[in-house]
């Protein structure tokens, strides 16, 4: 029971509010994750950093995530349960997970190991990683056309330049007396 209770206070903990977490990947790019609720804005990024943001529905806010909620997930399950259901297991022998039969209880921790994979594959919690790659795909998909654009705005610049440096060379420059020194200057 402490047990549950404690990872029910963790993932309060971790879900209350909108907490943000920064990560540093292989690409070098920092990234902000952020659980928003409702119609909470979602942060803006700050010098090339990817914000990606989780909206959860804003009943959602200061309730037990759905995940905790109701499971099926072997942790949640009471010991007495998972040894009934070790009863009836069919197989026998080696790796199978049976109470009978040599080495039938060999498989058991296999089982259980498989079951929460299983249950973490299909959870519904909110998948960054998935989210994260979007963001990136969504931004390296204009790199090409900003970088193109930003060399014709420096080429544009820099022939507007020359142009003016070449004009200033052509031009005559009047021939004006210099000024003589005067007294003081000695």
């Amino acid at each position: 029971m402490k047990t549950i209770a404690i990872a029910t206070f963790a993932a309060l903990a971790a879900f209350a509010g909108a907490t943000s977490a920064s990560a540093q990947d292989d690409a070098g790019d920092r990234v902000n994750m952020v659980i928003v609720y409702g119609d909470d804005p979602c942060p803006p990024s700050v010098d090339g950093e990817i914000v990606v943001c989780a909206v959860i529905d804003e009943g959602e806010r200061y309730r037990i995530p759905e995940s905790l909620r109701y499971s099926d997930d072997p942790e949640n399950t009471a010991w007495a349960q998972r040894v009934e259901a070790f009863k009836f297991v069919g197989d026998f022998g080696a790796m199978s997970c049976s109470p009978t039969g040599a080495m039938g209880f060999t498989g058991c921790t296999q089982k259980m190991i498989d079951a929460a994979y299983e249950a973490r594959k299909g959870g519904s919690a909110a998948r960054f990683s998935q989210l994260i790659a979007e963001a990136r795909a969504e931004r390296l998909s204009t790199i090409d056309e900003d970088a193109a654009a930003e060399q014709a705005r420096v080429e544009m610049i820099e022939r507007e330049y020359m142009e003016r440096l070449e004009k200033e060379r052509e031009s005559e420059v009047p021939e004006a007396p210099l000024p003589k020194p005067s007294a003081s200057d000695d």
